[in-house]
This record gives structure tokens, C-alpha cells and sequence, in this order.
């Protein structure tokens, strides 16, 4: 009976429990439940029920904490998927930008890193030296470099071999990358493109009126060129115009006037030997006209200079005969020195020409020359040509004793028939050569110096009794002793002055 009462008592207590509990979970979710127990209120003794109410607090509270940490838990995994979401887009992004930058260098850029003291990223590609701190960032991937900071570091930079590829490392914090040159010059020619003054556009549209294009003056050119005549037909032209008989003297003056231009190539000469011009030059030579005849000895004189085949077809034609008729006669004195000109050109480097001047007596003609009055600028073209003449033999026959050319041989026979020196001492040039001495011109004086000490040797009889002579040469002493000191004190030790000092000093030594 007991036994029956204890069991209905334990009943109603776990009746009273769960009804409690509901009502517990009820208040915990939000949720009202309907009652239990349908029977009226049962009261149980709490030293009866005490250990089954703990227990079930227990479990109702554990179920609590599962269920919240349940619902915990899921929000949690929702937020670390987002984070990793947008980490991994952030990562994306920052590989895109690298990718762009590394479009926008050079592949020579990205060879070589230049490491500085501060922490620079090292882009992919680049070459990092020996001996730089390095580190990797995790979270973004990154590889950062820099100098170390100790001497004992950079010192192991420095002494590390050079790489080929790498080449010269500058650690100069204050120098530039390539890349910043580039920027910078970039910017200056963009400088220079927009900074366009108002002088220069002034300057240009100058440039522009006083030139014109290349487009006209190609047109011009072309033009030119349908008309353009060779130097042949322009002296055929010309020497017509001299042999027409309807020109008139000014005409044929300015006809001769332009062909002495064209003769002086050596090319044109004997094309105006070919076709008849050079007998009509040697012709007009006896024109009575003295325009005619300076105009003519002129052109004649520049044709003949150093062209050996236009000296001989001259000779030929009499040009030397009438050249020493205009010398030797009353002409006026540009006649006569157009005449000399032409001489001169035909007697220099043709022995058999000079040998033909002395036979024909044109020494003596210009040792009149040389006594005439009015005729004193020629008397030193005359001094100079003897002198060329005589130097000429001198130094063919130093330079040349021991060559076995035949045409050198040839030459120097022809030569050793001129008997130039001989004619010279025989007809009275040595007194006539040494009074020029007193001319005033010190350019004279030289060239009169050099002809005395050429033919001194041939001359020194009748200079050692020439009491003149020594005075001459005493009173230049003097005066080129004072010009010569004056040079000194300027500081030109070797002066013109003196080195005519020299040749007087020179000549009156060996006339002692």
C-alpha cells in the first residue's frame, strides 16, 4: 500500500515537472503552450522532487546552449566566407594593376632592380643583386627588397662579381631610373612643342619670304637644264662673236673678257686649240687696237699657263714672235704688261720656248724694259721671271743627275741647251738687277735679294768692284738691323726683317 502511494506521488511529480519545463523552454523561445496537466493543481513536497527539478534545469539549459550555439556558429561561417571572398577579389585586383604596370615598362626596365634604402617591391622579372634584404609579404603576395643597413653588409654588396646581365648596380639614392629619365624628357619635349615664341614663328615667316620652296626652284632648275650649255659651245660662241666681223669692239672686248674664264681649266684650252680659237687669239695679237691686243695677251697668257700641249700649238703659230713685237715697240703699258703675263706663261716649264727667246733676242728686249722710263712695275715682274727661269734648270738638274727616266733625261738635255746665266752676265743684268735694290718697297728688295744670291756666284766679278753695290747693301743693313730689333722687342724672333737681314749679311760676306 505503501509502495502503491509512493508511486502515484512520484507520478504527480513528474507531471508537475514537465509541465514546468514546457513552460520553462516556452518562456526561453518565445512560445506559449497549452497545459500539461488537464487535472487540478497537485502539490508535491520539494524534498521529494528537489534532485528531479536539477536535473531537468540541467538538461533544459544544455539544450539551450547547443541550440544557440548552433545558430552562432552559422552566422560565423557566413561572415568567414564572405571575408575570404573579398580577400581573394582584392588579390585580383592587385595582380591585374601589377600586370598593367609591368605592360607599361620596357623589358629592358624590368631587368635589373636598383635597391635604395627604403623597402621598394620588386616587380616580376626583375633582378635582385646579391646581398639585399628580401621579404615576402603573405598577404598580398609581394616581394620587397632593400640595402641592408650595416657596413658590413654594404661592403659584401660591393665586392660581389658583376653580373653580365645585371651590369652596373648604382646604390645612389640621388640617382635616376630609367624610367624617370624617360618621364622627364618626355615632359621636355612636350615643353618644347607647345613653347613656340612669337620670335620664332617671326623668324620663320621671315624664312619663309626671302627663300622659296623647294618645289619652285626644282621648276626653275628644270628649266635651267633644257637650256644648259656645256663650256665647249660657250667658247664656240664666244669666238664667233670675236671673228664676226659685225661685233664691234666692245662686243669682242666682252667676248674676250669671258672666254679668258673658261681657258684657265686646262681642258678648255685645248678645246679652244681644236677648234681654231687659239691662232685667232695669236692673231688679234696684231689687231691696232690696243684693247684688242691687252684683251687678247690676256686670254692668251691664262691659256697657256702649266698646259704644255697648248705652249707648243702657240709657239707654232708665231705667238712668241708677236708677243716681243709688242714689247719691244710703243705700246701702252697694260699692253705690255698683259703681253709680259703672256710671255711668262709660255717661257715657265719649256725649255725649248726659252731657248727659242734668247735666239729671237728677247733678253735684250727686256733689258730695255728695264732702262725705258714709265715702265718701273715691270722692271720686278722681269727680275722675278729671270729668276724662276734660272731656279728652274737649277733644281731640275739637283733632283734629277741620277735618274734614268728617258723623259727626264730627255728634258734635262733640252735644258742644258739653254744657256740663260751666260746671256744674263754677257748682256750687263747683273749691275742692272742689283740697282733695283734701291727701290723702297721691302717686297721688292726681296725678291731682288733672292735674284742676286741665285746669280752671285756667275756675277761676283763685276759685283766685287761694285762700289754701289756695297753701299747699297751697308745702308739696307742698317735699316733692317733696326726693323729686325723692333721685331725682337715685339717678340718675333724670327721676323721678316730679319731673315732679309740675313740674306743681306749673306751676300756681303761672300763679296768680301
Amino acid at each position: 500500500m505503501l509502495f502503491t502511494r509512493w508511486q502515484e506521488r512520484r507520478r504527480l511529480c513528474d507531471a508537475a515537472i514537465v509541465d514546468w519545463s514546457s513552460e520553462l523552454l516556452a518562456g526561453c523561445f518565445g512560445v506559449r503552450p497549452g497545459r500539461l496537466r488537464r487535472e487540478g493543481k497537485v502539490v508535491m513536497p520539494h524534498n521529494i522532487c528537489f534532485v528531479l527539478v536539477v536535473g531537468k534545469i540541467n538538461l533544459a539549459v544544455l539544450l539551450f546552449f547547443a541550440t544557440s550555439f548552433s545558430l552562432c556558429l552559422n552566422d560565423r561561417v557566413a561572415e568567414f566566407a564572405l571575408t575570404k571572398k573579398e580577400d581573394s577579389n582584392l588579390k585580383e585586383q592587385n595582380k591585374k594593376e601589377l600586370v598593367e604596370e609591368e605592360e607599361d615598362l620596357d623589358s629592358e626596365d624590368l631587368e635589373v632592380f636598383y635597391p635604395t634604402h627604403q623597402w621598394q617591391i620588386v616587380r616580376p622579372g626583375q633582378a635582385v643583386p646579391a646581398g639585399l634584404h628580401v621579404q615576402l609579404n603573405l598577404q598580398t603576395g609581394e616581394k620587397l627588397a632593400k640595402i641592408p643597413d650595416n657596413n658590413n653588409e654594404k661592403s659584401n654588396i660591393k665586392d660581389l662579381p658583376k653580373n653580365k646581365r645585371l651590369g652596373h648596380i648604382d646604390i645612389d639614392s640621388s640617382s635616376f631610373t630609367t624610367q624617370e629619365l624617360k618621364k622627364a624628357l618626355s615632359k621636355m619635349k612636350e615643353h618644347l612643342k607647345t613653347d613656340d615664341t612669337l620670335e620664332e614663328k617671326a623668324h620663320k615667316e621671315d624664312v619663309r619670304q626671302r627663300f622659296r620652296p623647294i618645289e619652285k626652284l626644282k621648276e626653275e632648275f628644270k628649266e635651267l637644264n633644257l637650256q644648259l650649255e656645256t663650256d665647249f659651245e660657250i667658247m664656240f660662241k664666244l669666238i664667233n662673236k670675236l671673228n664676226s666681223s659685225t661685233s664691234t669692239l666692245e662686243e669682242k672686248i666682252a667676248a674676250l673678257h669671258d672666254l679668258e674664264y673658261y681657258v684657265h681649266q686646262v681642258d678648255n684650252a685645248k678645246d679652244l686649240h681644236s677648234f681654231g680659237g687659239l691662232q685667232l687669239l695669236i692673231n688679234a695679237l696684231n689687231s691696232t687696237e690696243p684693247l684688242m691686243k691687252e684683251y687678247a695677251s690676256f686670254v692668251l697668257g691664262a691659256a697657256l699657263s702649266s698646259n704644255p700641249k697648248v705652249q707648243v700649238a702657240a709657239i707654232e703659230g708665231g705667238a712668241l714672235q708677236k708677243l716681243l713685237v709688242i714689247l719691244a715697240t710703243d705700246q701702252p703699258l697694260p699692253v705690255k704688261k698683259k703681253a709680259l703675263f703672256a710671255l711668262s706663261s709660255m717661257l715657265r716649264h719649256f725649255p725649248y720656248a726659252q731657248q727659242q727667246f734668247l735666239k729671237l733676242g728677247g733678253l735684250q728686249v727686256l733689258r730695255s724694259l728695264c732702262t725705258e722710263k714709265g715702265m718701273e712695275t715691270l722692271h720686278i715682274r722681269i727680275v722675278t721671271l729671270l729668276y724662276d727661269l734660272i731656279v728652274e734648270k737649277l733644281l731640275l738638274k739637283d733632283s734629277h743627275d741620277d735618274d734614268d727616266d728617258d723623259q727626264i733625261q730627255e728634258r734635262t738635255q733640252q735644258y742644258s741647251q739653254v744657256n740663260l746665266v751666260p746671256a744674263i752676265v754677257e748682256q750687263g743684268w747683273c749691275t742692272i738687277i742689283s740697282n733695283l735694290l734701291m727701290l723702297p718697297e721691302h717686297d721688292t728688295r726681296e725678291k731682288v735679294l733672292k735674284t742676286v744670291h741665285v746669280i752671285l756666284g756667275f756675277c761676283s766679278d763685276s759685283y766685287k768692284g761694285d762700289h754701289n753695290l756695297n753701299q747699297t747693301l751697308s745702308l739696307l743693313r742698317q735699316e733692317y738691323e733696326e726693323l729686325a730689333a723692333e721685331e725682337q722687342k715685339e717678340g718675333d724672333e724670327d721676323g721678316y726683317f730679319k731673315e732679309l737681314l740675313s740674306s743681306i749679311n749673306s751676300i756681303a760676306q761672300q763679296l768680301k
